[in-house]
């Protein structure tokens, strides 16, 4: 799950950015409001960490260009402007969430991860495609009764797929909201996570439309208990 990260604190971004990576997200950083602005509007991003008090241009008027680009990315202000006053026009100016420094990382990464299943209609806490689950916050997969063994990539990949069940991804989309900046991608790797998905789930999970992209349906056959855990 590729999210963006705009913090000018050089020691508190380092400690989000790592914090955050330990807790499954791709996460891209950049330290002032324009950079923020330019790589919501361009970039492919789950969610957003904005801070108010950047340099160049403050964090508020950032979403507020934003969302007057009609992007819909999921914002979380993160910032020290504790009143209430701020919270309400930061809430106002477009942000679906607000939080006060310090944080918790591990409220942080949970509140992340709501917003991005609210964002795609998803109340419950698990992504679910018929018999198959996905469990956000344990990184656990299910088919059925089968708890099904993934690399963390490969469970990142599904969980791509189950956010956007039902709908066609191409590789680019797949690279674009997977990978984070310098990160090399060989020109078959997508296709090697789909292929060890397919053995690890069933052939049938995942569809190739040939010449457009892959596709998991919205509802998922169970299979045969079997199971084990997920493993990094």
């Amino acid at each position: 799950m590729r999210i963006l990260l705009a913090e000018d604190d050089a020691l508190l971004g380092a400690g989000l950015h790592s914090g955050l990576q330990q807790q499954g997200f791709q996460v891209d950083w950049v330290r002032d409001g324009v950079a923020a602005q330019r790589e919501l509007l361009t970039g492919v991003y789950q969610a957003a960490v904005l801070d108010l008090g950047l340099p160049r241009q403050d964090g508020m008027q950032c979403l507020i260009e934003v969302r007057r680009h009609k992007n819909a990315t999921p914002v979380l202000i993160l910032t020290a402007r504790d009143g209430v006053p701020d919270r309400i026009a930061g809430l106002d100016a477009g942000a679906d969430d607000y939080l006060v420094k310090p944080v918790d990382l591990m409220e942080l990464a949970a509140r992340l991860r709501a917003l991005v299943r609210r964002a795609h209609g998803v109340a419950e806490p698990q992504l679910v495609a018929g018999a198959l689950r996905l469990d956000m916050a344990a990184r656990q997969v299910w088919l059925g009764q089968r708890l099904v063994e993934l690399s963390l990539r490969e469970y990142e990949v599904l969980q791509i797929f189950m956010l956007h069940a039902g709908r066609v991804l191409t590789r680019s989309q797949i690279e674009q909201h997977l990978y984070q900046w310098g990160t090399e991608v060989s020109s078959n790797t997508v296709e090697v996570h789909i292929y060890n998905l397919r053995k690890k789930l069933r052939s049938d999970v995942i569809e190739t439309l040939r010449g457009v992209g892959y596709m998991l349906p919205a509802q998922i056959q169970p299979d045969v208990p079997l199971g084990v855990g997920l493993v990094s």
